[in-house]
């Protein structure tokens, strides 16, 4: 191939937290555990969604799509770095980080998307409750979710391949956890200005822009919410939004930091830092904070709880 040709590299070292030796092995049971209860808490999401069919409205179907994420999130990091976690010298075939890079694009770009929507979905649930089965019937939600899932491919089949049609003419150790795009381009022998031209533009328009949106309908809810006349209505309002405004912003602000410009002035450590909270806490902490924070959702867990403890007496 041609890309081939031009390239000397045809696989990656990543590096971890080679500095830091203690560190990285304390690290792998703190990461291993973290991905074990990721994958436990969005599972139980996604079942107990499938199997409810009072959760079968748009609510808790984007939640279930966004469980869906999380996972695929997780499976495609998180095995990778425990390997450069509890190795010296991890490496990654060129193929390998490709896909890698590939899939985190992939699912970050539709988490983007999907949190807008379920933005959309609570401004019109409180703001506009007479006309919201309207607003959000079986077929815009159905369009939103498609909207999402083709948004995040259409994102990851471009920039993965546009990083990659790049030489790489060694060094080829990535100062990294994972096949993130900052650290894979800093390795590249090439010019990359236009690169990183589309890639503050496409930042703008796919974290900045559905953020924003989310901060303004945050703020239309919020007044919405103060003139409710019960107490409930408004604890219940309150509950449900904080959950999903504390993802957001902890997905988005880090998101943000590590994209608007790849190859920023930040520290090696500071990037792994700021990568692993929107692809570390946000896959762990959305169950946790989308089940603790809703009455419903804790409703059906314990009712499907008490259904497998049934099954086992009987």
């Amino acid at each position: 191939m041609k890309r081939q040709n031009q390239s000397s590299v045809f696989d990656f070292i990543l590096l971890g937290f080679s500095n830091f030796p203690q560190l990285q092995a304390r690290l792998f049971w703190v990461f291993l555990v973290d991905y074990l209860v990721t994958l436990l808490g969005n599972a139980i999401i996604i079942v107990a969604i499938s199997l409810e069919q009072s959760l079968h409205i748009p609510m808790y179907l984007f939640l279930l799509n966004l469980s869906v994420v999380e996972v695929g999130f997780s499976a495609v990091i998180m095995p990778e770095m425990l390997v450069v976690l509890s190795s010296e010298n991890a490496r990654i075939t060129f193929v390998g980080c490709f896909a890698q890079m590939y899939f985190i694009l992939l699912f970050g770009g539709t988490e983007c998307f999907l949190l807008g929507a379920m933005a959309y979905d609570r401004f019109a649930a409180i703001c506009y409750p007479l006309s919201y089965p309207v607003t959000m019937n079986k077929r815009v939600f159905t369009k939103l979710v498609i909207f999402s899932w083709v948004s995040g491919i259409m994102v990851a089949t471009v920039q993965t391949s546009w990083v990659f049609s790049f030489p790489f003419c060694g060094p080829n150790e990535i100062n990294h956890l994972f096949c993130e795009t900052p650290p894979v381009l800093e390795l590249t022998c090439a010019d990359t200005f236009l690169f990183e031209i589309y890639a503050f533009t496409g930042t703008i328009l796919i974290v900045m822009v559905p953020f924003l949106l989310i901060l303004l309908s945050y703020v239309r809810i919020l007044f919405a919410i103060l003139k409710m006349p019960s107490t409930t209505g408004r604890q219940k309002a309150f509950s449900t939004c904080a959950s999903h405004l504390t993802s957001v912003t902890l997905f988005y602000g880090t998101a943000n930091m590590t994209y608007l410009q790849p190859k920023s002035g930040y520290s090696p450590e500071t990037k792994k830092l700021m990568s692993l909270a929107y692809t570390l806490l946000t896959p762990l902490l959305n169950p946790l904070i989308y089940s603790l924070r809703n009455s419903e959702m804790k409703r059906v867990l314990l009712k499907v709880w008490q259904r497998k403890v049934d099954l086992h007496t009987f």
